[in-house]
C-alpha cells in the first residue's frame, strides 16, 4: 500500500481539494432521493446497509459490520428495522443453521431502483444548470472517481484483514 510522501505534495493538495467536494456530494445523496422515491424516512444507516445487502445477497451481519466499519450490534439493529419494513429478509445459512444470511426483498429492489432513478433525476437537474464544459468534465471524471473508490475499498479491506 503506497503512502503519499512529502515529495508528493501536489497529490496531497489535490486530495485536499477533492475531499470536501466528494463529502458534500455524498451527503446530498444520503439526504435526498429516498423521500423523492416514495420510501418515506429511511435513515442513512439503513440505506447503506440495504444497499450492501442488495449488492451482496446472502451476506452476514458480521461481514456488513466489518466492511462498513460499523459495530455488529448497530448493524443488527439496522437489519431488524429493515426486516420490519419488509426490505430485508433473514434466511438460515444452509451450512450452519445457527448463522443467518440476509437478502433484499422484492420491495427493496423496487425501492432501490426508485432511489437510483430519483438520484439520477436530482443529478440531471443539477447537471443541466452547469455549462457544457463543466458537465463534460464531471462526466469524464466518472471512471476515474470509480477507480478511486475501488482503491479506497481495497485499501480498507487490506487494513481490516
Amino acid at each position: 500500500m503506497k503512502r503519499v510522501s512529502m515529495a508528493d505534495e501536489t497529490v496531497l493538495r489535490q486530495a485536499r481539494t477533492l475531499v470536501p467536494v466528494l463529502y458534500q456530494l455524498s451527503r446530498v445523496m444520503r439526504l435526498q432521493g429516498v423521500d423523492e422515491a416514495g420510501l418515506g424516512q429511511l435513515p442513512p444507516s439503513e440505506l447503506e446497509v440495504l444497499r450492501y445487502v442488495a449488492e451482496s445477497p446472502g451476506v452476514s451481519v458480521g461481514t456488513i459490520a466489518r466492511d462498513l466499519g460499523l459495530h455488529a450490534s448497530n448493524v443488527s439493529a439496522t437489519v431488524r428495522a429493515l426486516v420490519a419494513r419488509d426490505l430485508v429478509r433473514r434466511e438460515p445459512d444452509p451450512h450452519d443453521r445457527r448463522a443467518v444470511r440476509l437478502h433484499a426483498t422484492v420491495d427493496a429492489a423496487h425501492g432501490s431502483a426508485r432511489i437510483e432513478e430519483s438520484w439520477a433525476r436530482l443529478f440531471a437537474d443539477a447537471l443541466a444548470e452547469l455549462d457544457d464544459d463543466q458537465r463534460a468534465a464531471v462526466t469524464r471524471a466518472a471512471p476515474a472517481l470509480g477507480a478511486l473508490a475501488d482503491r479506497l475499498r481495497a485499501r480498507r479491506a487490506a487494513e481490516r484483514s
